[in-house]
């Protein structure tokens, strides 16, 4: 359910966006959302339509970029791809995994008039 409060926190910096750069209206947001992120992408298109009806960005497109999960592995140095936290090195079946990249959550792109 932390979609919800996502999604106000997006309008909120399209709010702040909006007083700074002087644009009146959203046409597309585009969000970078890491595989690791635990956000789930239909949950946050259906609270976005609620949470920016009466706003600059009702009837906005929301479009959800999945960035892959990638970690460097410390006994061999190498940067793999994960599927979920704590998974084995594929290349040496070390657990030692610092994620890189996966995680993040960040808009991305932005059309506005």
């Amino acid at each position: 359910m932390h979609e919800l409060s996502l999604c106000e926190g997006i309008l909120q910096i399209l709010e702040e966006q909006s007083q700074t750069q002087g644009f009146i209206r959203v046409h597309r947001v585009c969000l970078e959302i890491g595989a690791l992120a635990s956000v789930e992408p239909e949950a946050l298109r259906f609270h976005f339509d609620v949470v920016t009806q009466g706003t600059l960005a009702e009837g906005s497109h929301l479009e959800i970029v999945t960035v892959p999960a990638q970690a460097w592995c410390l006994p061999c140095g190498e940067k793999v791809s994960i599927g979920q936290y704590f998974d084995a090195c594929p290349q040496c079946g070390s657990r030692q995994l610092q994620v890189i990249e996966g995680e993040e959550l960040r808009i991305q792109q932005l059309e506005v008039e």
